[in-house]
């Protein structure tokens, strides 16, 4: 089996609640959305209502910026204070990935980007590259990713029996949801000396992991290359003209209380052609503690999971993410029994 693909029909954009102002999946879609979720993790979308031509301004962006010098893109490395800015050397369950990365957030209320409103201490300041155009695109890209995210919320709470904007209120008014530029390369990117000095390039481009926030929007080029994890083996996820991937979070599967699935995925390695991807993670403000819906709960049943505060659980990751600090943090950890 594979995961399917869902058209939105544009509703998104044609649907309105004239009560909370919110747009409404109809219901064919909350339960197509909401089969996916509890089955796969993952699924893409057709019909989302995000322009081809913006797509296609977002991909050329990625690749202007990818293709400049390592030192001009070294320039602004993220460090482990800022997580915001171009990184050659993560990793994923304490193992180097075979790709690099440029981490973008929204802005807030449009302020500068050294606004104190925009340096929370998890993510630190974006750092933009001085390429013509690029804030622009990466901006209005970001905020389409942010509207569609919200209506997929909408989708899974109403999969869940609750109310369309149920969880919204975690979402608003400073979500900390970001976009993230990947190049897979086809060789390392280290030199012989840098790579003697960190963790050991692994075996994948992308070693397997689930998302830590509540839902992630992926654009793939043709290239292929992802993996989902299904019964015990793994899917590839063949890449579809003019969709967008989804999968489920780990947020997505504490409030569910496991209902919902956040998917282990990976990327294989392409010793030919390089790759490109743009994920988006949705996720919510800082000070959010989720933990398992009471609705979800089936009766006889209990909370799968503790508490779970959205900052500190990011922060690890984060730092995970970063350089080996021993073992990852994962939503299991939090697991009740």
């Amino acid at each position: 089996m594979t995961p399917p693909i869902i058209s939105l029909g544009g509703a998104h954009r044609a649907r309105v609640d004239g009560t909370t102002g919110m747009t409404l999946p109809s219901p064919t879609v909350v339960e197509q959305v909401a089969s996916a979720a509890r089955d796969f993790g993952f699924f893409q979308i057709v019909d989302h209502g995000i322009g081809q031509e913006q797509i296609d301004a977002v991909w050329d962006a990625t690749r202007a910026f990818f293709a400049q010098p390592t030192e001009t893109k070294r320039a602004i490395a993220r460090t482990k204070e800022n997580a915001r800015g171009y990184y050659d050397r993560e990793l994923t369950k304490n193992r180097r990935d075979l790709k690099e990365v440029l981490d973008i957030a929204h802005l807030r209320h449009d302020l500068p980007d050294d606004h104190p409103l925009n340096s929370h201490p998890v993510d630190g300041v974006n750092q933009w590259p001085e390429l013509p155009g690029f804030g622009e695109t990466i901006r209005s890209y970001l905020d389409e990713c942010g509207e569609l995210s919200r209506w997929l919320l909408s989708a899974f709470c109403l999969g869940l029996g609750e109310a369309a904007d149920h969880l919204h209120g975690g979402f608003e008014p400073s979500h900390t949801s970001f976009l993230r530029l990947n190049h897979y390369p086809t060789d390392d990117l280290l030199d012989a000396d840098e790579a003697s000095e960190v963790t050991p390039l692994g075996d994948m481009a992308l070693h397997h992991h689930s998302d830590a926030g509540a839902l992630t929007l992926l654009l793939q080029d043709d290239v292929g290359g992802l993996q989902v994890e299904s019964d015990g083996g793994w899917v590839d996820v063949d890449p579809t003209p003019g969709a967008i991937v989804v999968n489920t979070g780990d947020m997505m599967q504490v409030w569910s209380n496991d209902q919902y699935q956040a998917a282990l995925h990976r990327v294989l390695p392409r010793s030919s052609v390089e790759r490109f991807s743009l994920p988006y993670f949705f996720n919510p403000s800082y000070d959010t503690d989720y933990a398992p819906l009471p609705g979800s709960i089936a009766g006889g049943d209990q909370a799968h999971y503790r508490t779970i505060n959205w900052g500190q659980f990011r922060q690890a990751r984060a730092d995970g993410d970063f350089a080996d600090y021993g073992a990852e943090v994962q939503i299991s950890d939090f697991r009740v029994g």
